[in-house]
């Protein structure tokens, strides 16, 4: 069975303008709510980039919107490129080859993007020379809501904890390959942080719970009160899909080779 998570804890940063979380590959956007509405948040599967490539850490702003972008590439990129065999040229119009999509938001950091892209494969994985992707519908639907000045954060947080109806929960990504921070420490420093707000301390034994959840990360947001990894798998709903093979899409061995190829070489930002 595949698992899916339809619930996710917010990432501990400021809520407000867009969060990249690039840990767990998601982006979350809390627009500015009206007189007297409540606070609401959407959020989106991202791509992000590749070890070498990180997408950079910190707080930021939009400073630029464009639709149907021109994609000027970057000389790191072209040489990168050039190096393998595999020149690209200076310059992409906007177009079906594009790999920025029909949308772009322009950070204040020189050289990275929020954009589309023309291969949505990569959404979900490391495969950009640092800038986010997203799924070409939800950019769209995205950048009708973001303006010029949004504030933009950047996290990298695998661990994150929060509390819905008097319950806490805690969610586990596994960290990233090439994240040098000790991930006992980062754990540590979360149930530190939480034993302060609520002013109750965890004991050993809902530690140790934390711990083994963080040792086989889901994903998943769990209940830290039970002590059942296996209740999350045990709960979900069971949907059952009946397959019709479509002739008109690529097969299951076309589609690993297209994602060994993205994986291998995308001159993606």
């Amino acid at each position: 069975p595949v698992l899916l998570p339809t619930q996710y804890v917010l990432p501990d940063a400021p809520k407000r303008g867009v969060i990249l979380n690039i840990a767990t590959k998601r982006l979350f956007y809390f627009p500015k709510p009206g007189d007297g509405e409540p606070q609401q948040v959407l959020t989106y599967p991202i791509g992000i980039g590749r070890v070498g490539w990180e997408t950079p850490l910190g707080e930021t702003t939009v400073i630029s919107k464009a639709v149907n972008p021109t994609w000027w590439v970057p000389a790191s990129v072209r040489r990168e490129h050039a190096e393998m065999g595999d020149p690209l040229p200076s310059v992409v119009p906007p177009g079906p080859d594009n790999p920025l999509g029909t949308r772009v938001l322009k950070l204040d950091i020189p050289g990275y993007l929020i954009h589309g892209t023309n291969k949505p494969s990569g959404v979900g994985m490391r495969v950009s020379h640092g800038c986010v992707r997203l799924y070409p519908e939800n950019i769209e639907f995205l950048y009708s809501l973001v303006e010029v000045g949004e504030v933009v954060t950047i996290i990298n947080e695998p661990y994150q904890m929060g509390s819905k109806d008097g319950v806490l929960y805690f969610e586990a990504h596994a960290p990233l390959e090439d994240d040098s921070r000790v991930p006992e420490e980062r754990l540590t420093s979360l149930l530190d942080k939480q034993d302060t707000a609520d002013g109750v301390a965890f004991n050993d034994h809902v530690r140790q719970h934390i711990a083994a959840l963080a040792d086989t990360p889901s994903g998943v947001p769990v209940n830290v009160a039970e002590y059942d990894a296996n209740e999350v798998m045990a709960r979900a709903q069971v949907v059952h899909n009946v397959v019709v093979p479509d002739p008109n899409e690529p097969t299951l061995d076309e589609v690993r080779e297209m994602m060994q190829e993205l994986e291998a070489d995308d001159g993606v930002l």
